[in-house]
């Protein structure tokens, strides 16, 4: 793909974090959040369990949501692909431990977050074309 395609790329994806995990920041959005995806896994009888939000999870939550928005906002500022290559790593790691958690027991309610993660970080991983001079960047 084109440079310019693939920066648009990086730069939809880090709206996408940052619209999805800006509710992570706090413990109040987060206990929102968590109300919802359980309200989703039950009502529709999902597979899989949704664990109550202790101190520990809910301060790992907050961490992760605290950095993704401030990654998410470099992305979307610098828009460089370089972060476009280390944001398709960190997605491949997403998703493994997404995958871990549904394989041992967490609800399927988070599946289509993990089908965003493999998905961006595959458009992430393509090849791209140097506009300047018509080669393959790295």
């Amino acid at each position: 793909m084109d440079a310019d395609r693939y920066i648009k790329i990086v730069r939809l994806s880090a709206l996408y974090d940052l619209v999805v995990t800006a509710a992570f920041v706090t413990p109040w959005t987060l206990a929102l959040v968590h109300w919802v995806l359980t309200s989703l896994d039950t009502s529709l009888a999902i597979p899989g369990v949704m664990p109550p939000a202790d101190a520990l999870t809910t301060l790992f939550a907050n961490l992760l949501g605290s950095v993704v928005v401030v990654w998410s906002l470099a992305r979307l500022h610098l828009g460089l692909p370089l972060l476009g290559r280390y944001d398709a790593v960190a997605r491949l790691l997403f998703a493994i431990w997404q995958i871990y958690a549904m394989a041992t027991g967490l609800s399927l309610v988070i599946l289509p977050i993990t089908a965003f993660e493999i998905g961006f970080g595959i458009a992430q991983a393509l090849p791209v074309r140097d506009n300047r001079r018509g080669t393959v960047a790295a």
